[in-house]
């Protein structure tokens, strides 16, 4: 028998280092990266009209890396726009990363920050709280909705947020991705309260049942985890901790529900070719619309 299985979420360093090794042999970031350059600048040329100040959220900003990007496209199209950027990240050490970079790279004077080490129902609060009848222009949540209880009633809070022809910009796995395959199979295994295995088509239900527009683009897109059928291998074990979203999987599951997960790793998450393991990690941007 295998120790309880234990979410990587209640371990902020972990969970960091875990999702480091996935990015170092993931293709995500850069397929995002890739669709800022070529769509995000017709999203934003509906915001910006009228505008010389633009209010940001990033919901979820990890340390700064792809909310810096879609601050550069918004720059290099409009460089007369001067932004002000709420950061909503609960991670102290992504969030120290992002004030880091941001002071490292030169060129922002046009941005302004408000910095909240805090979760998206915490910032929910903190906002309902002020009471303030400020909108914002272009919030963005870059796959974190596994993170929130009730992924419809914090879309529903931040979209309430936007200002007319805002926009809100979701970034999920799909359905047919391997997440979407492993969370829809394992969830009451693997995954638990801190974690809510929620994929793109998902969230299209959500805004369909909301009579919400949007548009989506689905980004193909995939991660190298060949390392993970290495025991021992470090980062194998780091990538594995993270697509399980289990502390420590190898050490605690069971012989015989480890055997079970890679197996279903290879066989329905990945496909095989020239003797690598590619996981399967499809993932869609939507751009929800505010036309009141």
């Amino acid at each position: 028998m295998g120790s309880p299985l234990k979410s990587l979420y209640l371990d902020p360093a972990k969970y960091l280092q875990s999702f480091k090794a996935f990015l170092e042999c993931s293709t995500g970031y850069q397929c995002l990266k890739d669709f800022m350059d070529i769509r995000l600048p017709d999203v934003l040329a509906r915001i910006v009209k009228g505008k010389s100040l633009l209010n940001v959220i990033g919901v979820g900003s990890g340390s700064g890396e792809l909310d810096l990007k879609m601050l550069s496209v918004l720059h290099q199209n409009y460089p007369q726009m001067m932004v002000h950027n709420e950061v909503v990240e609960p991670n102290p050490q992504q969030l120290h990363d992002y004030r880091s970079f941001v002071s490292q790279t030169p060129g922002l004077g046009y941005i302004t920050y408000s910095w909240n080490e805090m979760t998206a129902q915490e910032f929910q609060d903190q906002w309902k709280e002020r009471q303030t009848a400020k909108k914002v222009d272009f919030i963005h949540m870059i796959q974190m909705l596994y993170c929130v209880k009730d992924a419809g009633a914090t879309i529903s809070f931040y979209h309430s947020l936007l200002d007319r022809n805002g926009k809100l910009l979701i970034n999920q796995v799909t359905g047919d991705s391997g997440w979407g395959k492993l969370g829809k199979t394992y969830s009451k295994v693997l995954f638990n309260a801190e974690v809510n295995c929620v994929t793109s088509e998902d969230i299209k239900r959500l805004l369909d049942s909301k009579g919400l527009s949007y548009q989506s683009y689905e980004l193909p897109s995939e991660t190298d985890i060949t390392e993970c059928f290495t025991k021992g291998n470090e980062r194998g074990e780091l990538l594995l901790d993270f697509l399980t979203q289990v502390m420590n999987f190898r050490k605690s599951a069971s012989p015989e529900l480890q055997a079970e997960i890679m197996e279903f790793l290879r066989l329905e998450c990945s496909k095989e070719t020239e003797n690598k393991i590619l996981f399967n990690y499809n993932s869609e941007v939507i751009i929800v619309d505010n036309l009141n």
